[in-house]
C-alpha cells in the first residue's frame, strides 16, 4: 500500500520534508500547497494556494503541516474535517498550551493520530547515545551536556535569509530551539522532574531570547544542562548539522558528541576514546533526520509500529517549555 501526503506549506525547511516524501517508497507526495502559489509550485508537485481545495482534490492520507505555530490550530481543524489518516504538525506545536491541548484532544477524539514533527530524537547520533544508554555502556549516568553553538544570531541581519520570523518571536531560544533538547533529554533520560533557567537577550534586533542556561533534574540523579547561545559557533563544517555538542557523563565512562555527527566512547580512567558513530555524511539537515521521523509514521500507519511524538504526549514538552520561562521569571528551581 501506498500512502498519499498532502504538505501545507513551502518554506524554507519544507524542502528537507518534501525531499523525504519523494524518495520513499511507501509514500506518494500528491500535492504542496502555499498562500504563495510560486513556492508550491515550485517544489514540482500538484500545487495549491488553498488547503481545502488541496484536500478536496487530493483526498490525501496524511497532512504534513509544516507552518509557523499561529497556522497550526486551523490546519489541523480542516486535516480532520477532510478525514485524513493521519496529521503531521511541525513545532513548535501551536500558539499556546491551551490552543495545543485543544488540537490534541479533538484530532484523539475523530481517532486520527496527530503526530509532532520533533525530528531531533530522530537523529542518528542520539539513536546511538540511546542504545549505549540503554546497554549500560558508560555505568550510571550522572551528567549530561548539550552545548548550542550555531552562530547564526549575530548583526542585525540574524536569521532573515532562512527564517525571518525567528527575529519577531517573543520566546526564541526555548520555544523555537530549546524544545529539541527537552523533547531528547526526555527520550534519552526520562522525564525532568526540576528545571531551573536563566535567559538572556543579547542580540536588540530581536524580540525574544538567544541565550540561556536550563538545568533539568532527571530520575536516578541525573542532571542535564541545556547551554544555548545562537552568538557562538563550534568546530564543525556546518554548524547546523548538530547545532553544538554535546557530553554524556556515567560512572563507567563518557559519551561525546562532536560537531560532524561522530559519537566517541571513553571508559571511566581511559585517556584514548573508540568510535560509536562515524562522522555524518548527509547533506541535508540533521543527519537525515526528517526522513527518519516521515519512515517512522508511515511504519506507525501501515505496519502498526507504536508512533512516537504524539500530540497528547508532546504535551508534556510544552509544560516543560512553560516551566523553563516561570523558573526564569522567578530566579527558582520549579517542581515540574
Amino acid at each position: 500500500m501506498t500512502l498519499a501526503v498532502a504538505c501545507l506549506g513551502a518554506g524554507y525547511f519544507s524542502q528537507f520534508h518534501i525531499d523525504s516524501w519523494q524518495r520513499m517508497p511507501r509514500a506518494a507526495l500528491v500535492g504542496v500547497c502555499d498562500q504563495d502559489l510560486s513556492k508550491a509550485q515550485a517544489t514540482g508537485a500538484a500545487a495549491f494556494d488553498d488547503l481545502s481545495e488541496m484536500l478536496a482534490e487530493t483526498q490525501p492520507d496524511i497532512l504534513d503541516i509544516i507552518l509557523p505555530p499561529i497556522g497550526h490550530a486551523a490546519a489541523i481543524a480542516a486535516g480532520i474535517a477532510a478525514g485524513v489518516s493521519a496529521i503531521i504538525c511541525q513545532k513548535p506545536f501551536c500558539t499556546s498550551l491551551d490552543e495545543a491541548c485543544a488540537m490534541a484532544e479533538r484530532a484523539a477524539g475523530a481517532g486520527i493520530p496527530l503526530i509532532i514533527h520533533e525530528n531531533f530524537r530522530f537523529q542518528p547520533w542520539y539513536r546511538t547515545i540511546k542504545q549505549a544508554l540503554d546497554t549500560g555502556r558508560i555505568g550510571t549516568v550522572q551528567r549530561a551536556t548539550f552545548r548550542l553553538r550555531p552562530g547564526d544570531g549575530q548583526g542585525d541581519d540574524a536569521y532573515l535569509a532562512r527564517q525571518p520570523y525567528f527575529q519577531q518571536m517573543s520566546r526564541f531560544l526555548i520555544h523555537e530551539t530549546g524544545v529539541h533538547w527537552i523533547d531528547t533529554f526526555r527520550y534519552l533520560l526520562g522525564e525532568p522532574t526540576h528545571v531551573y533557567a536563566d535567559l538572556q537577550r543579547l542580540n536588540p534586533v530581536i524580540a525574544g531570547e538567544d541565550a540561556g542556561l536550563v538545568i533539568f533534574d532527571h530520575p536516578g540523579g541525573v542532571r542535564a544542562v541545556f547551554d544555548g547561545n545562537r552568538h557562538l559557533d563550534h568546530a564543525a563544517d556546518n554548524t547546523r548539522r548538530t547545532m553544538g555538542e554535546a557530553w554524556f557523563e556515567g560512572t563507567g565512562g563518557t559519551l561525546t558528541l562532536t560537531g560532524d555527527g561522530a559519537v566517541q566512547i571513553r571508559g571511566f580512567g581511559e585517556s584514548d576514546s573508540s568510535q560509536l558513530l562515524p562522522p555524518d555524511a548527509h547533506d541535508g539537515f540533521g543527519g537525515d533526520c526528517t526522513h527518519a521521523l516521515q519512515s517512522h509514521v508511515v511504519c506507525g500507519l501501515l505496519d502498526g509500529a507504536i508512533l512516537q511524538n504524539l500530540a497528547t504526549d508532546y504535551l508534556r514538552v510544552i509544560e516543560i517549555e512553560e516551566a523553563i520561562y516561570r523558573a526564569a521569571a522567578l530566579g527558582q528551581k520549579l517542581d515540574i
